[in-house]
């Protein structure tokens, strides 16, 4: 051996003092606390590791009694069980919450084991624990994810449907009543597109609040969906309690918010089920209180409806029209109807609008009103208007031949259909080429929720439309959360004044004011407009007094067939004093 260990050789040392020195080594660099008592419970050695968890000195634990570390979170009975443990196994293993120095409590993972002497009596107890503080914030944190909804800190679904089974369960077992109430915030989109996601969730978070501070704390409020929640209600003494509850949610979150120091103005739609009377289970309680929800909704939102079997009734009618709408297609039970827009300056027919018409082989002719949204909910939509797209267009370009070179066709077009990339811009420019039709033929109407998304791609694609030379309408105007901004921002060319405005129309009253500012306001941007809902001479004559382009309606003409609406286009004739065409 060389180096400076060269001639060196370990002195004598008796095999019961290497086990001492090695137990003495293990005791003092252990990385788990490690703490001994004698017989009568007094601590005679700790290590480095007990000092670091517990923040006391060596010196300060020697000679005392363990319980100076007790936190108060266990009651006698814990202590009693554990000692039962060590006199009869000679050991103990759980989890302890203790104090630290710092009064700081903590949880640890303890296992105690008794030394005992050839006699069996006790010597020493070793106690060997280790600070599980991060492991159980950990827990805590992945209880909570899994559990909570991370914007609103209110439950989230996983923990809203586990309850509502647990209470469901309960209350059949004592017989005691309970109810689940489905909050939908009206027009949500709107106010997030309009506002921003930021204020978006500043609204959810208000919102969340508000519920919570309407119910018990033995009720649960939970956050479903984007502006959806559900509350629990349990241990139901009557029924008579739910709509007050109800109500009281209703009004609170009728109040302004003020986010950005604007006040916004919310409201929401409520539907109620009651367990038992209404469902048995929480599957269906969470069905039927849904379906009370779209019949608050339909209703005129802003209120609260109790589920009824009838609900029951007409969502299975949904259904069935839904099934029934993937086969018409296939089978050519939809027919276009062009309703003519009137020039009110020539009184001439200047464009038409083409409407979706569908004939049931056995329930006649069926209500856009009831089909269209459940086309837009299934997804149907883009194959049906891609299909009212070619039939428009094939008709557009025999009249453009034939009958009048500059006739426009207005062609709607949802916000679901607009983001579905089955029904993307291309595939209608490739259409108007197979149709050899000039951009100018068209009018592509859009409601303001599609600009309220104010991403890159929505502007982008009404450029491809624009580029072609295709006019872009803003349908329904006045009716959403209006914006100046988006009207500069988007190259819009029609503003279409919604029917609500033009019906109420007479001469000096806020209806003819709130027109006459939306037409000055268009035409200083520009833009063309056209009134819907014209029902009365009064009315056109209104508008035309106020400079307002164009005008649709029941004065002029329904919707018609296409044969009906060009035996129409061929009279030429002036539509400014014509009767009611029905």
């Amino acid at each position: 051996m060389t180096g400076p260990l060269a001639g060196w050789h370990p002195p004598h040392i008796e095999p019961t003092d290497i086990d001492a020195r090695i137990a003495g080594a293990i005791f003092e660099s252990a990385h788990v606390a490690m703490m001994v008592t004698d017989a009568t419970n007094r601590i005679v050695a700790v290590n480095a590791a007990f000092c670091a968890i517990t923040g006391f000195r060596r010196e300060e634990a020697l000679g005392r009694n363990p319980r100076f570390l007790k936190s108060g979170r266990h009651d006698r009975e814990f202590y009693r069980e554990m000692w039962r443990a060590l006199d009869s196994h000679g050991s103990w293993q759980g989890e302890v919450w203790d104090r630290r120095k710092s009064g700081e409590t903590y949880p640890k993972e303890l296992t105690i084991h008794v030394v005992r002497d050839g006699d069996g009596k006790a010597l020493r107890y070793v106690g060997i624990f280790s600070d599980i503080s991060a492991h159980k914030e950990n827990e805590r944190l992945l209880w909570q994810r899994t559990n909570f909804d991370a914007l609103t800190g209110v439950a989230n679904r996983h923990l809203f449907q586990d309850r509502l089974l647990q209470i469901t369960r309960k209350s059949g077992r004592n017989r005691q009543q309970a109810a689940l109430l489905i909050v939908d915030i009206d027009h949500f989109n709107e106010v997030n597109g309009a506002l921003g996601h930021a204020a978006g969730d500043a609204l959810l978070v208000e919102t969340a609040e508000r519920v919570s501070a309407c119910v018990r704390e033995c009720d649960t409020v939970a956050r479903l969906g984007a502006d959806e929640f559900g509350v629990i209600l349990s241990e139901l003494e009557d029924q008579t309690s739910v709509g007050q509850v109800s109500q009281r949610i209703l009004n609170s979150l009728s109040d302004p918010y003020s986010i950005k120091d604007d006040p916004i103005c919310l409201s929401a739609s409520i539907g109620i089920a009651l367990f038992p009377d209404d469902a048995a289970t929480s599957d269906d309680l969470l069905k039927r209180s849904h379906q009370a929800m779209l019949a608050a909704k339909a209703a005129g939102r802003n209120c609260q409806m109790r589920f009824a079997s009838t609900m029951q009734d007409k969502a299975q009618d949904r259904l069935r029209i839904v099934a029934e709408l993937r086969k018409a297609l296939a089978q050519h039970q939809f027919e276009i109807h062009y309703q003519p827009i009137v020039d009110l300056r020539t009184g001439r027919i200047a464009k038409a609008e083409a409407l979706l018409r569908w004939r049931h082989p056995n329930r006649g002719w069926i209500s856009p009103a009831e089909f269209i949204p459940l086309a837009e909910d299934s997804g149907l939509i883009a194959p049906l208007g891609d299909w009212i797209l070619r039939q428009a267009l094939t008709q557009i370009a025999a009249w453009r031949r034939n009958l009048m070179p500059t006739l426009q066709v207005s062609v709607n077009k949802s916000p679901m259909q607009f983001r579905d990339n089955r029904s993307s811009a291309p595939l209608w420019l490739e259409q108007m080429d197979r149709e050899g039709q000039e951009g100018q033929s068209l009018v592509i109407e859009i409601t303001e929720g599609v600009l309220l998304d104010a991403e890159k791609w929505v502007k982008d694609r009404l450029g491809e439309f624009r580029n072609r030379g295709i006019q872009i309408a803003i349908d329904d105007f006045g009716t959403g959360y209006s914006s100046l901004a988006y009207l500069r921002k988007f190259d819009i060319d029609l503003l279409k004044i919604d029917k609500t405005f033009v019906q109420d129309l007479a001469p000096g009253n806020n209806a003819a004011s709130l027109c006459d500012a939306m037409i000055v306001m268009a035409h200083r941007l520009g833009l063309k407009v056209v009134a819907e809902g014209a029902e009365t001479p009064l009315q056109c004559a209104l508008l035309a007094e106020m400079g307002c382009d164009y005008a649709q309606g029941h004065h002029f003409s329904r919707a018609l067939p296409a044969a009906a609406f060009e035996k129409l286009l061929m009279s030429g004739a002036d539509h400014r004093s014509s009767a009611d065409l029905m």
